[in-house]
């Protein structure tokens, strides 16, 4: 049986195998590498996965949804249509889509995967992300972290000996890893990052300063002509540097706007999202006590990491140029297909010893010595420790005849408790003795999943309970689970042969909204002459119309259109 690597990103997902000739990418229905992370339903109440899906995020706002990889590991509802989803069903879905493309393009059962999930995600959002792949069919015994997938794909470990950092900014998350390899060793030093920053935040910011400077609240726009106007501000941000930049043309909230974006303007937008990019870099620098002069290299993976501005920002800080010679969209898709690979002990590759960190501290609430007060955060597995780790740490009891001792379970770096977050607690029953005189050893262990699992072990009788964090935020139980199941095997894929179809059909219908007058007018007709095509069901006359299609849609996507 295969093992895949998959990137399941914010924007886009994408997934690859290990060969003995290297690392393949493996394309999905429409021939494509990246598939948009964005789901929707159909009237029929059908699924829609990927571009077809981004192409009605327009037209069909109210059924279709990306950008849901941010809600992993809460307990957040999506609403498309008239269901419900959480972020970890949703995840489920695009990642069932995937499973299908590799199982047509290979031939054979796809039944394991490494999934990457960002080095900064807590553990409510990793138990969320093999959650999800379970969901999906996948069996997932290792999650591997976004950068240190970089650092594989990019043939870091290959490497006699260096220090990298490797920054990846996609759609949503931004994150920070330092890594050492010396010895077939690749050393995580530090991890940081920010799961709230990547691309979607730069278009946000360009499109709340334009509405600011028009007078026009976010909230009163239809939810058709917010997508219209976001989609409009991608394109600038991607065209930001270049002499081919179009003026923004669209009608909001009843004014006509007219607006040429420059990069000037561009930089004066993004400069608060640079610095907010600035503080994990320092910071992972700071908690490896190493300068930006000790960094041999560093390599940027992630779609957002080609805007100018943040390059300029590396380039300034360590003083050099960034390395990113792969695709930053499908480096860590690689990084994690490899990883397969030395997991399914292919010998056509070199063993690597990965050590990864703990993101986050790890500890419990404790009654303050001094004052006997409650609520202080007590860490017993410090951020940027090197995992796999189990730390034990002795706890009594504050009270005379203390029948119980309850172990909260948290994740964060305030000194007081209430501000990180809570995982779970374990309670187990002592024997009465006066304050101080009974306990409990407490032992953590952190596993290269960045799963936690917790053993309290009464002192004087050998008692103990055992919990492995499952019923977190936004975790299902098992009944749950089985809903979901149950819910997601009854949503069916549209028939992979006429994918490609709807996905020109979808193009056509979002660009006709995105027109007006003779070009909306021409749209329209192309799309009922198609329709007419494809009633008739001929095959090569359909491929014919199809490819012609195409071609007058790249032509009309590439004009000035906005």
């Amino acid at each position: 049986m295969a093992i895949i690597g998959i990137d399941l990103g914010t924007t886009n997902s994408s997934c690859g195998i290990w060969t003995p000739e290297g690392v393949k990418l493996i394309p999905n229905r429409l021939g494509d590498y990246l598939t948009p992370s964005v789901v929707g339903l159909d009237d029929s109440g059908n699924l829609s996965v990927g571009r077809i899906a981004k192409e009605r995020l327009i037209s069909h706002s109210d059924k279709t949804v990306a950008v849901f990889k941010r809600l992993m590991g809460t307990e957040h509802k999506i609403k498309i249509g008239n269901r419900f989803f959480s972020a970890t069903e949703l995840s489920a879905i695009v990642l069932r889509s995937l499973k299908e493309d590799a199982e047509t393009f290979l031939g054979e059962p796809v039944v394991e995967a490494v999934i990457s999930v960002p080095a900064y995600f807590n553990d409510n959002q990793r138990h969320a992300t093999k959650m999800a792949g379970e969901l999906a069919g996948f069996k997932v015994e290792r999650l591997i972290n976004e950068p240190t997938a970089a650092a594989i794909a990019y043939g870091l470990h290959e490497k006699q000996e260096g220090t990298f950092l490797i920054l990846d900014m996609g759609g949503g998350t931004f994150d920070v890893s330092i890594l050492e390899f010396f010895e077939g060793v690749m050393e995580v030093h530090a991890s940081a990052g920010d799961n709230f920053l990547g691309g979607e935040d730069f278009v946000d910011a360009m499109v709340d300063d334009l509405l600011n400077q028009y007078s026009i609240n976010r909230q009163s726009l239809a939810p058709a002509q917010l997508n219209q106007l976001l989609m409009q501000m991608e394109t600038a941000k991607r065209r930001i540097s270049s002499k081919a930049l179009n003026p923004i043309q669209i009608t909001l909230a009843g004014q006509q706007i007219d607006f040429q974006p420059d990069e000037a303007w561009f930089t004066k937008v993004v400069t608060p999202l640079l610095l907010r990019a600035k503080r994990p870099i320092e910071r992972a620098l700071n908690d490896a006590t190493m300068s930006p002069q000790s960094i041999d290299d560093v390599v940027l993976v992630g779609g957002a990491t080609r805007m100018g501005v943040f390059r300029s920002m590396i380039g300034r800080m360590f003083g050099r140029l960034p390395s990113c010679h792969l695709d930053p969209d499908c480096a860590i898709a690689m990084g994690a297909a490899i990883q397969a690979g030395l997991k399914a002990k292919d010998q056509a590759l070199n063993d690597i010893v990965l050590t990864d960190v703990c993101p986050y501290t790890l500890g419990t609430d404790v009654v303050n010595e001094s004052n006997n007060q409650g609520g202080y955060f007590l860490p017993i597995i410090e951020r940027n420790s090197v995992v796999p780790i189990s730390v034990t740490r002795r706890l009594v009891t504050v009270h005379d005849n203390q029948a119980q001792i309850s172990v909260g379970i948290y994740q964060g770096e305030n000194r007081l408790v209430n501000k990180n977050v809570f995982l779970g607690k374990v309670s187990i029953d002592i024997p009465k003795a006066p304050a101080g005189k009974e306990g409990v050893d407490v032992r953590y262990s952190y596993d290269m999943n960045g799963l936690l699992e917790v053993d309290v072990t009464v002192i004087s009788t050998g008692k103990a309970v055992n919990k492995v964090i499952e019923h977190s935020p936004g975790a299902l139980t098992a009944e749950e689970i089985e809903k979901s199941r149950q819910k997601l095997a009854a949503l069916k894929f549209h028939p992979r042969d006429q994918e490609s179809n709807r996905a020109l059909i979808a193009r056509g219908e979002r660009l006709y909204e995105s027109s007006l007058g003779e070009k909306r007018q021409q749209i329209a007709q192309l799309l009922a002459d198609f329709d007419q095509v494809l009633e008739r069901q001929n095959p090569p006359e359909i491929q014919k119309a199809a490819a012609q299609l195409e071609t007058i849609l790249n032509r009309l996507d590439n004009e000035e259109w906005f």
